[in-house]
């Protein structure tokens, strides 16, 4: 049976208020043309056929994702031509109300067609049944703030005894967005939340979700002092209001080594509980505490979070990219590659360990550093995709490398603080284990004495660089050196590798 455009009352209430805003902007394209863009299919099963006019060929494509493939859903046509078109959407009766997405693309617009079959049913169900559902399917839950990581869309994890979900995007109570704070809710508030379960990137989520009763905690941070601790060591306290049976203290496993408790008063509703933070010799260190109590039945929580700040380590770039991501404070001095983004400081350091991208430098526009330059910088080991990155740097300092020819670094009066980087084509090595070589450019030639792999390279690091690189005579080889003689004749000392090309 085909049904043509028609729609129960309720399926169009539900599609107006779900999609009024895409409706406007997209029904009225001038290259393409429905004659709906809500598509009701009965839950028994069924076709339904809508009018398709275009001004060019088209294309029609399901939105799928890793856990949704639609495949319950069948489009007539994926293709079409220039004109005017019939599309039919078929599927088999459901057992739930389910929704899909298909886009209608055509001379470089797209039209957003939504199927509905059915009524979308409510479960309720446990953290892990929702991560585990199909994407599409609205869940009600019950569990318990942990964390929010967003107080403008509403951004949190909701957690229950069988596991966490991520909750991203919240409406407030009139269901708009971008309202979070209005609801009041607070890390440690018992909530039940209702909305569609979603993936992004292959992980679970619930999206815009109706907050559907707040259960508040029974005990609450009120204030803080000493919520950043000297290397030192010292005391941080807590101030609480608890209305529960009594207040407990959970540390993490991983703080217990430098933090204790030293005191807990309690009078009436209020509560103070005092910390000590052992002196600190490693790098910057932070935990998250969380307070218990109970109204004998349910356990009630609530969260603060201390930090103490650590000295700086200073490694080479192999072994910061080996750290755990943290926010213990790294120092790296290496040569800035490249650059990716001169504004935000975007780049890429190497010593002669490694290389490693740096995701930003604190006003580095205004710094005139450049590829090439030598630089200093503290940040902390962060990563994206699981790629290791130096994150939130500071740049300590930056010594400026200047670009010139041999002939112009003859000419120059030796200096160990005046660095060049100079390019020529190797004639003839003399140490292939230090990288004692000459290099040529034009009629100009000098003696390199010692290419090494890179900043900061001591020792056997030092060594066999030219083999390790399969550098060789012929090629053009770019060092960054100082100036500086040996009986009278010129050479470079000390030289660092920035890059080298062979002939072909």
């Amino acid at each position: 049976m085909k049904i043509k455009s028609i729609f129960s009352l309720l399926i169009v209430t539900v599609a107006l208020m779900t999609g009024c805003a895409d409706e406007e902007s997209v029904t009225l394209l001038d290259e393409i043309q429905v004659s709906s863009s809500y598509v009701a299919i009965p839950q028994g099963g069924g076709s339904t056929t809508i009018t398709v006019t275009t001004q060019d060929s088209w294309t029609a494509e399901k939105v799928t994702t890793d856990k949704n493939k639609v495949e319950w859903l069948t489009i007539s046509a994926t293709t079409g031509n220039a004109g005017e078109s019939e599309l039919t959407f078929t599927a088999p009766s459901a057992i739930d109300g389910r929704t899909a997405e298909v886009l209608l693309h055509s001379g470089g617009k797209t039209q957003r067609i939504n199927i509905i079959q059915g009524l979308t049913q409510i479960s309720e169900a446990k953290a892990v049944e929702v991560n585990a559902g199909p994407d599409g399917k609205t869940f009600r839950v019950t569990g318990v703030c942990t964390s929010i990581v967003n107080t403008q869309y509403g951004n949190w994890y909701l957690t229950d005894e069988t596991g966490v979900v991520y909750i991203y995007g919240t409406l407030d109570a009139k269901g708009n967005e971008k309202n979070f704070l209005s609801l009041g809710l607070e890390v440690g508030d018992e909530v039940t939340v209702e909305g569609p379960k979603s993936s992004y990137k292959g992980d679970p989520q619930m999206v815009n979700v109706m907050v559907i009763k707040i259960n508040k905690s029974l005990v609450k941070v009120d204030s803080v002092e000493n919520e950043v601790l000297p290397i030192e060591g010292g005391e941080f306290t807590a101030y609480l209001t608890c209305k529960g049976q009594g207040v407990s203290v959970e540390i993490p496993e991983d703080a217990k080594s430098w933090l204790s408790i030293s005191s807990i008063q309690s009078a009436g509703t209020n509560a103070i509980v005092k910390f000590k933070a052992a002196a600190n010799t490693g790098g910057d260190r932070g935990t998250t505490l969380t307070f218990h109590t109970t109204d004998g039945s349910k356990d009630y929580t609530t969260e603060t979070s201390l930090s103490q700040m650590g000295a700086i380590v200073k490694v080479s770039v192999s072994e910061f990219l080996a750290a755990a991501v943290g926010d213990i404070q790294y120092r790296l001095t290496g040569v800035i590659t490249s650059i990716t983004d001169a504004t935000r400081g975007r780049l890429y350091l190497r010593d002669f360990s490694g290389e490693t991208y740096v995701y930003g430098i604190q006003d580095f526009q205004g710094k005139g550093a450049k590829v090439g330059d030598i630089i200093t910088i503290v940040g902390k080991r962060a990563a994206y995709n699981n790629n290791p990155q130096v994150g939130g740097a500071v740049l300590e300092s930056a010594i400026s490398v200047t670009t010139a020819t041999i002939a112009e670094v003859l000419a120059k009066v030796d200096s160990n603080v005046d660095y060049y980087m100079v390019s020529g084509e190797i004639t003839s090595i003399a140490d292939a284990t230090y990288g004692n070589l000459y290099l040529k450019d034009g009629d100009s030639e000098i003696y390199v004495y010692g290419c090494y792999p890179g900043y900061g390279a001591t020792g056997d690091f030092k060594k066999n660089f030219l083999a390790t690189k399969g550098i060789k005579v012929g090629d053009t080889l770019t060092v960054i050196a100082t100036k500086s003689s040996y009986k009278g004749v010129a050479q470079l000392a000390n030289s660092m590798y920035f890059s080298h090309v062979s002939p072909l």
